[in-house]
């Protein structure tokens, strides 16, 4: 990332505060809407991508950590482990297969899918009808290939938020998939090593503290989504879910 013009990195800039806000605020997205702005300014994800992946380790451990400090003896904290763990045991060899390419699937067909389904979860989120199945399997389908996805590419994330957030409390709901984040993007950033991805270490001094202000702004839009009516805090996702359906739909077949 050396060598760009002074506009490309105030744009960059601003686009990882941007991230930093949406991570924050919603749980999830930080990637998905804002790497497509990123590539914009300069054509090349390998790039931004590990810059992304450190911030995501960063600010999901702070949250964990913030968490269980600021928690009093005996309450429960805002993380659904019990939940964590049985989407997890779905969705690892699933990740495992997308991070190594053993399975190549046909890219625009599988983000159309992904997204079709992502958008009727969030048309019924908008509604205040959340669809939710009543099948376990269907639920663990959607989080294998969410996970696969997350592993190929990025754009798993909305698929796995969508079947998780009929499954979790949305107190806990944006904690939980923090700590679901750090584990899948700790997977990503091992096969980045393995394949010797430069992770830009020298642009963190700048754009950390960008994310970092995002963050902070993201935190406390998040505070008062979840002290909002459920009704209101479904219809803010289910609108996130489906401009970054819409988004990748036109994306697919641009």
């Amino acid at each position: 990332m050396d060598n760009l013009l002074a506009w490309q990195y105030i744009a960059i800039g601003i686009l990882f505060v941007w991230s930093g806000f949406v991570r924050s605020g919603l749980g999830f997205g930080g990637a998905v809407l804002s790497l497509p702005f990123l590539l914009l300014v300069h054509n090349d994800a390998l790039v931004f991508l590990p810059i992304i992946a450190v911030h995501l380790l960063i600010f999901s451990s702070w949250i964990a950590w913030r968490n269980q400090k600021s928690r009093p003896h005996g309450q429960e904290g805002t993380i659904d482990w019990q939940y964590l763990g049985a989407s997890l045991r779905v969705m690892i060899i699933p990740k495992l297969i997308g991070v190594f390419g053993l399975l190549t699937l046909p890219t625009a067909w599988m983000t159309s899918l992904i997204f079709a389904i992502v958008a009727f979860y969030a048309v019924g989120y908008i509604r205040n009808r959340p669809f939710q199945s009543r099948s376990r399997a269907v639920d663990n389908t959607f989080l294998a290939l969410g996970g696969y996805i997350s592993g190929a590419s990025l754009i798993g994330a909305p698929l796995i938020v969508a079947v998780y957030a009929g499954r979790v409390a949305k107190e806990s709901l944006r904690d939980t998939l923090f700590v679901l984040w750090f584990i899948l993007v700790l997977i990503k950033c091992a096969a980045f090593v393995w394949a010797g991805v430069d992770f830009q270490l020298i642009h963190h001094l700048w754009l950390l503290p960008c994310a970092t202000l995002g963050h902070v702004l993201g935190s406390r839009f998040h505070r008062k989504l979840v002290t909002a009516e459920t009704p209101v805090f479904f219809r803010v996702l289910g609108s996130v879910l489906l401009v970054v359906s819409l988004f990748g739909l036109v994306k697919a077949w641009w």
